[in-house]
């Protein structure tokens, strides 16, 4: 990538130019937010940041697609810890804790991805495309050992990691402010019950 060329200087003001947009396409929007903002919210003078990007669009395609890198790179760790196939609450829990730490990435990535197909397009290519691929890997598997049912694995993959999505967003949306830590341990087994068992009764199914 480009930053392995940078001097420690340089990689460190590209890497608070980011996080100052991050913060600031969060709260404003891309469109509410100047190249003269963010200058000034990451400290440097505005001809730097055209140093380091080409412009303004540059900057947002690189913030999302950085966030979504990281947030795969722990989906991946994620699964390979898995305890066991039935384990997803294990899994949903960490995610819940964690991830509404991306809040501000991911708020940018939905809100902005409707206006800038060129931002959608490349987080599709880029991520989501490829957390699908690793998804639906580990499905296939359980399938064929018997532990999940015999289904299309990649639409399991594809509700797995809508669940996965909404667990990143559960303290401020499916769950009250200031919820405990046993709140979100009881909301992640009960998305992980859900999408184990489904919600049928028994003799319906």
């Amino acid at each position: 990538m480009r930053t392995h060329s940078l001097s420690s200087a340089e990689t460190e003001t590209r890497t608070r130019i980011l996080k100052a947009a991050l913060r600031l396409f969060a709260r404003r929007g891309y469109d509410g937010t100047t190249t003269r903002d963010l200058a000034d919210a990451a400290e440097v003078a505005e001809g730097t940041l055209f140093r380091h990007f080409p412009n303004k669009k540059a900057i947002l395609i690189e913030v999302a697609t950085q966030g979504w890198v990281e947030i795969l790179t722990d989906l991946l760790t994620e699964l390979s810890e898995m305890g066991s196939y039935k384990a997803v609450a294990q899994v949903m829990r960490r995610r819940m804790l964690h991830l509404h730490e991306n809040g501000d990435m991911l708020r940018v990535c939905f809100m902005e991805a409707q206006f800038h197909p060129d931002l959608r397009d490349r987080i599709q290519s880029e991520v989501i495309a490829k957390m699908t691929d690793v998804a639906e890997a580990f499905f296939q598997t359980a399938m064929d050992q018997g532990i999940y049912r015999r289904m299309d694995p990649r639409m399991v993959a594809r509700v797995f990691l809508g669940m996965f999505t909404v667990a990143g967003f559960s303290q401020s949306t499916i769950m009250e402010p200031g919820s405990s830590a046993r709140d979100m341990q009881e909301m992640a087994e009960g998305i992980a019950d859900i999408f184990l068992n489904g919600v049928l009764a028994k003799d319906e199914v």
